[in-house]
């Protein structure tokens, strides 16, 4: 993280150039050069460091309207120390990121930018993936995009599958699909299983916005008395959805066991549950597992590179101190900037389903939904 001084030295020089430059201006129009510093009560004149208190308190788009106030504060409000400084700040609060917004420059904490970083846009970057700004560039479909999403309209589609899977279905105390299925008034249940896909059941549908319909078969890595047993001693269970090397006791999984293969060929998109409590048990080899499961469910031999994965960050409950793994380091943790897929981390919570719907809302947009 910068500290706080770098950013107020940064700022400082910037104000030191601005008013230098303008003197000089001024001494060669008049031969009178003013004082190296504005007169008058205004916010201009305040220290740098108070200037720069202000700036932590606005949001994107106030500080975005303070620089188009006057050419001094374009100048203050550009600074590239300053948006890094905001992206280490902010990136551990966001509830949310996707493949779109993960952010491209380099964000290493070092306290002192060098050259190739003064050169990059950070305050371009931050308004790129910042959750509030990002959501106001939501792309509007032109005139071509709203005559074919009339025309597909006319054309019944048919209810989208999804498979669910990953430690976070069974590590968590509270568990996320049993939470689910008794809150009708966030995701109402549209039919219980009464079919099967290709020999395996098709889960449960859902109604989302009182009209989409969609289906989550939830897979689970082993039966219910070996999950709880595992839950309780913490124990690392292999997966039977996948295949691992034999005579290793390695938990890479090599490919999807064949009993699901069908059941992942015919899916439009996966949801992936990661457990986001800080107190998890296992170590980095953890994570390293479960991306090999997530690549391994996404394998382009077994579907198309375009179907979405959506992870929700997921904890058992929020608590006060705010404690969980934010979704950007579990999206660096999972190496999701690696995949050719579509992907988003979401933060929710299984006691009160927080950020689910946003969740759901971008995975049936990425699946072809029009919402």
């Amino acid at each position: 993280m910068l500290s706080r001084s770098i950013v107020v030295q940064s700022l400082r020089s910037i104000r030191a150039r601005f008013f230098d430059t303008r003197r000089q201006r001024n001494e060669q129009s008049d031969g009178q050069g003013p004082a190296n510093d504005v007169t008058g009560p205004s916010l201009d004149n305040l220290p740098v460091d108070m200037q720069f208190l202000i700036m932590t308190f606005l949001s994107p788009q106030d500080l975005c309207r303070l620089g188009g106030t006057s050419t001094y504060w374009r100048s203050m409000v550009r600074d590239p120390v300053l948006w890094k400084y905001f992206l280490l700040r902010d990136m551990p609060l966001w509830r949310s990121v996707d493949h779109l917004s993960v952010p491209q420059v380099k964000l290493n904490g070092s306290a002192v930018l060098d050259d190739s970083e003064m050169q990059l846009d950070y305050m371009a970057e931050y308004l790129r993936v910042c959750p509030a700004c990002r959501n106001q560039w939501r792309h509007q479909p032109g005139v071509f995009e709203s005559v074919t999403s009339f025309f597909q309209s006319l054309v019944l589609v048919s209810e989208p599958q999804f498979a669910m899977f990953g430690p976070g279905l069974e590590q968590l105390e509270i568990p996320l699909m049993n939470t689910i299925m008794r809150s009708p008034h966030v995701l109402p249940v549209a039919g219980l299983p009464q079919r099967q896909i290709d020999g395996i059941g098709s889960g449960i549908s859902f109604k989302y916005k009182d009209q989409h319909r969609f289906n989550i078969a939830t897979l689970y890595s082993t039966n219910r008395s070996e999950r709880e047993r595992a839950r309780l001693e913490r124990l690392n269970l292999r997966s039977k959805l996948f295949v691992y090397e034999e005579d290793s006791e390695s938990n890479i999984p090599l490919n999807i066991n064949p009993m699901f293969n069908q059941v992942c060929q015919a899916v439009n998109g996966f949801i992936f549950v990661a457990n986001a409590e800080t107190e998890r048990g296992g170590t980095d080899q953890g994570w390293e597992d479960e991306s090999a499961q997530i690549r391994v469910m996404l394998d382009p031999a077994v579907g198309a590179v375009s179907r979405p994965i959506l992870v929700f960050s997921c904890v058992s409950r929020e608590t006060a101190d705010g404690r969980r793994t934010p979704c950007m380091t579990v999206a660096h943790r999972l190496h999701l900037n690696s995949l050719p897929n579509p992907w988003m981390v979401q933060d929710t919570a299984a006691e009160t389903l927080t950020g689910l719907l946003d969740g759901i809302d971008w995975l049936l947009r990425h699946s072809g939904v029009k919402l």
